[in-house]
């Protein structure tokens, strides 16, 4: 029975994974569309110019409001310090899409802390083997 809890726990992690990065992905879209403003800019004619952008942005709101829905359910089948290391896995997927789509800067530092990320989950689940 435990392993199936294990197995629902971090498919919601993956689940809260996918929607914080995309809601990540989301809010830079709309927030770099939006021109910059005060909120005396905002009107009616202001709205129906920009209303794609902030669609965006409310999709990219309402995905992380999914992914901590994701994250509480996931908290109810996986101990902490199981599930929340794995969450760290986002800031490498939003890097990694950040440089694809948004042509923002890939530097060997940020690649490499990237890649300690990674290799820190990797430590943390990695059993070790049992002498004998």
């Amino acid at each position: 029975m435990e392993n199936k809890h294990n197995t629902r726990g971090y498919g919601w992690v993956i689940g809260s994974i996918v929607l914080i990065t995309l809601a990540q992905l989301l809010l830079k879209w709309g927030m770099v569309s939006i021109p910059l403003m005060s909120l005396s800019d905002i009107n009616f004619v202001f709205l129906t110019h920009h209303y794609t952008q902030l669609c965006t942005v409310i999709f990219g709101l309402l995905g992380y409001a999914l992914s901590m829905l994701c994250w509480l359910c996931a908290l109810r089948y996986l101990p902490l310090n199981q599930a929340y290391p794995l969450i760290s896995i986002s800031y490498v997927l939003v890097y990694l899409l950040a440089v694809a789509w948004f042509n923002e800067t890939a530097t060997i530092t940020k690649t490499l802390g990237a890649l300690f990320i990674l290799l820190g989950v990797w430590i943390i689940y990695t059993k070790p083997k049992k002498p004998g």
